[in-house]
């Protein structure tokens, strides 16, 4: 992978996971890092479960795919925030 798919997969994970905190009602208390990195996760999550639907490659935007993505990015932050949540409390 080059240098400029890396910065894009950062670029796209950001954005992606920054869509997934916003449909979750309430706050997480996660760092931009983590949110980052699930962002990252759900996109390639999402990207390969619109492929295997054979959605992936359309003319124009790939709307099933984006929701896909946001999908998992929600629920990467929701794990993510009940398990530092959770970790919290017991401490």
């Amino acid at each position: 992978m080059e240098i400029s798919g890396i910065f894009t997969a950062l670029i796209i994970g950001l954005v992606v996971g920054a869509l997934g905190r916003l449909v979750l009602p309430g706050r997480q208390k996660i760092g931009f890092w983590l949110t980052l990195a699930v962002g990252i996760v759900a996109a390639l999550l999402g990207t390969l479960v619109a492929a295997a639907l054979g959605v992936a490659d359309t003319g124009g935007v790939d709307w099933i795919e984006l929701l896909l993505q946001v999908g998992f990015a929600a629920g990467g932050v929701a794990l993510v925030d009940g398990i530092r949540s959770r970790r919290a409390i017991s401490r």
